[in-house]
């Protein structure tokens, strides 16, 4: 991998995490179809630091009351201020992590051929198009513990690349009857804790292997990542509030049908 290759993936990574079209099927889908090697599950680590940090950035004023708050209502037993919101994002986390320890390694090995990522796109696509076609008004604050594990239940399905972890969970909030800029705001906030584990996993899995790392091709990688992140959700949050979720689900299906036509011969991956 060279610094053009690391730049154009931080980008990808940076416009792709927090849209609702999958940064996963992009990350896999641009070195094959470009031919470039495989950037590693080590860079992968990179980028996700870079949204990270991005969406960290974007909330910072609303991170630390939560987290206070969340803390405070355990000692009064009691909702302190922003800790509702702070519980809906804990308890939509769990079944995350409930999902990653049993599913993860099998999408990992399974789910990446670019037919299973175009029907994902596709299904899921659709699926997001009926689900915003609701009128909701209530905000991110009005989640109750069963609507935060129904969102986080269907944050699950984001294993599978296509689905896009943002879409998915947009699509379960904006089912709720979330407004959609609320459903925005809820998913991204989810995002911390989502992105947080699964860097830290593969960070994990990291750990006991011996190999070189260049650190330049990572800092323009997570650097890259994390300015286009921050500008993504900025963008995205005044632009669902003026046009819905129409725009995405359009690239969706033309994405879909383009991956079907390119990859319709390709050979399946051997079972097991």
């Amino acid at each position: 991998m060279d610094a053009v290759q690391a730049l154009w993936l931080g980008l990808i990574q940076g416009l792709t995490e927090f849209l609702p079209i999958s940064s996963s099927a992009h990350l896999i889908l641009l070195p094959r179809l470009l031919g470039w090697p495989d950037q590693g599950l080590a860079f992968d680590v990179a980028v996700h630091v870079g949204t990270l940090l991005a969406v960290m950035l974007h909330f910072r004023r609303q991170v630390g009351p939560l987290l206070r708050d969340t803390l405070r209502s355990v000692a009064r037993r009691r909702v302190v201020g922003e800790s509702r919101l702070g519980w809906a994002l804990v308890l939509g986390t769990l079944p995350l992590i409930a999902g990653a320890l049993v599913l993860a390694d099998a999408a990992e090995e399974a789910l990446r051929d670019p037919r299973v990522i175009a029907v994902a796109t596709i299904g899921f696509g659709a699926l997001l198009w009926i689900a915003a076609r609701r009128t909701g008004s209530r905000d991110e604050r009005s989640i109750g513990p069963g609507a935060a594990l129904f969102i986080g239940a269907a944050q699950v399905l984001a294993i599978i690349p296509g689905t896009s972890r943002s879409g998915i969970t947009m699509t379960a909030g904006l089912w709720l009857g979330l407004e959609a800029t609320a459903a925005a705001r809820f998913s991204f906030l989810l995002s911390m804790p989502a992105i947080a584990l699964a860097g830290a996993w593969k960070a994990l899995q990291l750990s006991g292997v011996a190999h070189g790392v260049d650190w330049g091709l990572f800092a323009i990688g997570t650097l890259v990542s994390a300015v286009s992140a921050y500008l993504c959700i900025r963008v995205f949050l005044a632009l669902v509030a003026r046009l819905g979720m129409t725009p995405f689900v359009i690239y969706r299906l033309v994405l879909g049908v383009a991956l079907l036509v390119i990859f319709s011969g390709a050979t399946l991956p051997a079972a097991g």
